[in-house]
């Protein structure tokens, strides 16, 4: 989902660059509430890859269902073997393909060296770069949507300051202590912050449940899909995360984050879309990080000191500083 996230501004801009260009965004049911604010030469496809097009079979019955688009050019931003399939097909037929560079080994030679490596590329201009390569015009251009009043829809009544805390990741190497993040969160709302808990599944739901008290308020289940939650991340004056797509969700809808970095690290290109340097909170000269570009492997030193040398307080003092 941030990879998704990510490429809103990028294709919205895209767009906006190239009026006349009527594009199709394949992506994951799931995930079309994040293209839910887009221009009105992009229309959206939502598959869902388990239930209808699953395995090889499914993925030939999902470049039948394409190919009457006759599309002129392809572009492959994800580059995994779904996409890899897809585009090969593509190709066959005589449709012309780009596809995006990770630059793997670049990202291999930023294990262990987060002091002293350079940054890598941004994601978002390496999807840009797919757009120019295939001889498209592209300027950023995108600005956050401004969601009208009348499209609020909450159970709940939203008061400034309010502050958004989404505490989980996809990787343990990327999720701050809960019992630590608990410490922030009773901070914020002494403080006299509304905070609002984000996250999914039953078990996020019932440890985030377990935190509510006056002023802090889970919202897991409660607005009716992501569109919604989206909406009220629009209405925060913060967002505080992981390395996670909740990050990457509040930036695109004009939100400040506050992001927490463990085990992987900014320079690998995952930054959220126009956010100040001083927004990323993390122990900028442990040797050992990034051990690893998503956050997937277990910790060398066995309890990922990246994220326990964090303080809570270093966390609430920068809520302080820009979020109240």
């Amino acid at each position: 989902m941030g990879d998704v996230a990510i490429s809103v501004p990028v294709i919205t801009s895209l767009a906006l660059s190239n009026p006349e260009l009527q594009i199709t965004v394949l992506t994951q049911c799931r995930a079309t509430p994040l293209f839910s604010w887009m221009p009105a030469n992009v229309k959206v496809l939502g598959v869902d890859l388990h239930a209808d097009y699953h395995g090889i079979g499914g993925l030939g019955r999902l470049f039948d269902l394409l190919k009457p688009y006759h599309f002129d050019a392809v572009a492959d931003i994800h580059d995994v073997l779904r996409t890899k399939y897809l585009r090969m097909r593509f190709r066959m037929q005589g449709t012309k393909v780009a596809v995006i560079d990770k630059t793997r080994s670049e990202r291999k030679a930023l294990l262990g060296h987060g002091i002293d490596h350079p940054a890598l590329k941004p994601v978002t201009e390496k999807y840009a770069d797919v757009f120019r390569s295939l001889g498209l015009s592209f300027t950023d251009s995108y600005t956050p949507p401004r969601i009208p009043d009348t499209e609020l829809s909450f159970p709940f009544t939203v008061t400034s300051p309010a502050v958004g805390i989404a505490p989980f990741a996809a990787h343990s190497g990327k999720i701050y202590p809960l019992e630590m993040m608990r410490q922030v969160v009773d901070a914020l709302a002494d403080r006299g912050m509304q905070v609002f808990l984000f996250g999914a599944g039953e078990a996020e739901r019932d440890i985030l449940q377990s935190w509510e008290r006056e002023r802090v308020v889970s919202v897991v289940g409660k607005l009716g899909g992501l569109r919604n939650e989206l909406i009220l991340m629009s209405r925060l004056r913060l967002m505080i995360s992981m390395d996670s797509s909740n990050m990457h969700m509040a930036a695109m809808m004009g939100t400040r984050t506050l992001s927490i970095w463990g085990a992987t690290h900014p320079k690998a290109g995952f930054v959220a879309w126009n956010q100040p340097l001083d927004s990323i909170v993390q122990v900028a000269d442990m040797a050992c990080r990034p051990c690893s570009i998503y956050g997937s492997k277990p910790c060398s030193k066995g309890d990922y000191p990246c994220l326990r040398g964090i303080s809570p307080q270093v966390i609430i003092d920068k809520v302080l500083q820009y979020g109240s």
